[in-house]
């Protein structure tokens, strides 16, 4: 008896949750010359030096101590040499990684690399292209308590400089080959940066559209259904080649793992195929993805703090561009929720925004016309009678007079205005009669568009018509004096801890003579 207990006890100790992480680390060089550098870590050049690269060599172990993942994928690691000394770096400051792999794209600025505490059986590159920019996908098996499990790191091509989505497509079909080549039962993820978002197939811009809206993600890898994505309930029962993606369980201000201008993206992402839910092996442990936000990633303004390179030069400050995500995986079967929330997106109505603090699942408003766009900020409505809202932010390519359905993904209260503050254009619908969508001073309700009023200002009021009515221009500069006769052509009913006509263009408003 206690021989049998002395032999299952190294599985004892080691059947323990693990976690599974991906990390673009932004272009951790050496400051050797192999020329194929990028212009900016050429040595001596652009204080590109020794000292340079052992800075950024620390930060980058410094994160991945932080992380503390089992097994972690990597991109923008230059080569097999900075590679080798990241391990002895993490070694060093007490969190080694025994194992490792990284690809070998001849003439390639940057590869894909892999650190693991589990062994590595094997390893090899999956070629995608044969040009030196377009990068090998890293497949790894290792083995976890016993179990092998296939790692597919991946850098796909970034949207920048003409990356137009067939070139995506390009590693998907390499992946989606391989994929179909192994046994229905084989335990694998998907993972790295995929220069790709979770819903590319509603967010894939116009001039990078050379696929007639398929993307590689969401198409190749299936990772939609019905223009849905795949959810936990379905991704149990379905077929190889179908896949997770576990941005699903984020909620949706907090998807994002790399910000551009402002802008919040999912370019980084684990995906995972049925049999990382089936009960065997290997499972995923339920609701565990997250994106990695310790302190130090951040600035004290809130920013990424990603490496920093200031009038040409390194500056020795930051750490990368975008953020970790990792996952948790377990040898125990999978527990689904006692519960789900809703995944998939439902047809409603602007009053039935009202009703809501947030969203838990995508909301799509049918025939909804733009009354009002001014820079940032539009209103739109669904009927002439029925309630308008406000968009903030989220309005590109919209115009007065144009009839759209949307796909509303996340809403806000702000100090009492509701609003619609992420969303996507599922298309257009030609175009409306604008004069029955506003709204007459009878109706003092916020989000509502009137035009045509003629008043007084007074201390920041307008009084029309009897009606005593805050006033505010989004370009205070823009303020009338006190006295002046003002004709508003067009303001918003909007709310700022109370009902206030808001005006945002110096072309809404006239100063009339007395």
């Amino acid at each position: 008896m206690h021989f049998v207990f002395f032999l299952l006890l190294p599985l004892l100790l080691f059947a323990n949750p693990f976690k599974v992480a991906s990390y673009n680390v932004e272009n951790l060089f050496d400051a050797d010359y192999q020329g194929t550098e990028y212009a900016e870590y050429i040595p001596e050049k652009h204080n590109w030096t020794k000292r340079m690269a052992e800075i950024k060599l620390d930060h980058t172990a410094e994160v991945l101590c932080d992380l503390d993942a089992d097994i972690v994928a990597l991109q923008e690691i230059e080569n097999e040499s900075v590679f080798n000394a990241l391990q002895k770096r993490l070694k060093r400051v007490g969190c080694p990684y025994r194992y490792g792999a990284i690809t070998h794209k001849k003439g390639a600025p940057i590869q894909v690399a892999l650190l693991s505490h589990f062994p590595l059986k094997k390893h090899r590159d999956l070629q995608v292209s044969f040009s030196p920019y377009v990068r090998n996908i890293l497949e790894v098996e290792a083995e976890v308590d016993g179990y092998p499990l296939t790692i597919f790191a991946n850098h796909w091509k970034s949207k920048s400089r003409k990356g137009v989505e067939s070139k995506r497509i390009a590693y998907a079909r390499t992946l989606e080959k391989r994929i179909l080549s192994m046994p229905a039962s084989k335990e694998y993820i998907i993972l790295g940066d995929l220069n790709s978002n979770y819903d590319a197939y509603l967010t894939l811009p116009k001039k990078l559209n050379d696929t007639q809206g398929r993307t590689g993600i969401n198409h190749i890898l299936k990772t939609i259904d019905n223009n849905e994505l795949i959810s936990k309930s379905q991704i149990r029962k379905a077929p190889k080649g179908i896949h997770y993606s576990t941005w699903n369980e984020v909620p949706f201000k907090e998807r994002w793992s790399h910000k551009f201008y402002g802008h919040r993206s999912t370019l980084d992402h684990i995906l995972l195929p049925p049999s990382m839910f089936d009960g065997k092996g290997i499972d995923y442990v339920n609701n565990s993805f997250g994106v990695f936000k310790s302190d130090r990633l951040f600035t004290s303004k809130g920013y990424i703090n990603r490496w920093q390179i200031k009038n040409g030069k390194h500056t020795g400050k930051g750490y990368s561009d975008h953020l970790p995500v990792y996952a948790v995986f377990d040898t125990k079967p999978y527990r689904a929720s006692p519960k789900a929330a809703p995944e998939k997106a439902t047809v409603g109505s602007i009053e039935d925004l009202y009703k809501m603090d947030q969203l838990d699942h995508p909301v799509v408003l049918e025939d909804v016309v733009v009354v009002l766009k001014r820079g940032r900020y539009a209103v739109v409505k669904q009927s002439p009678k029925g309630r308008g809202i406000f968009i903030f932010g989220a309005v590109k390519g919209m115009k007065e007079g144009r009839k759209l359905d949307l796909r509303v993904q996340e809403i806000s209260t702000y100090q009492g205005l509701k609003e619609i503050t992420a969303l996507v254009k599922l298309r257009e619908k030609g175009t409306a009669d604008l004069i029955p969508y506003y709204a007459s001073l009878d109706m003092m309700r916020q989000n509502e568009v009137v035009r045509n009023l003629v008043g007084v200002v007074k201390n920041r009021y307008v009084y029309v018509n009897g009606k005593k009515i805050p006033l505010y221009f989004k370009n205070r500069k823009l303020t009338p004096k006190n006295g002046s006769k003002i004709k508003i052509d067009y303001a918003h009913l909007g709310y700022y801890k109370k009902l206030q006509l808001v005006i945002y263009s110096k072309k809404d408003f006239t100063i009339l003579e007395d």
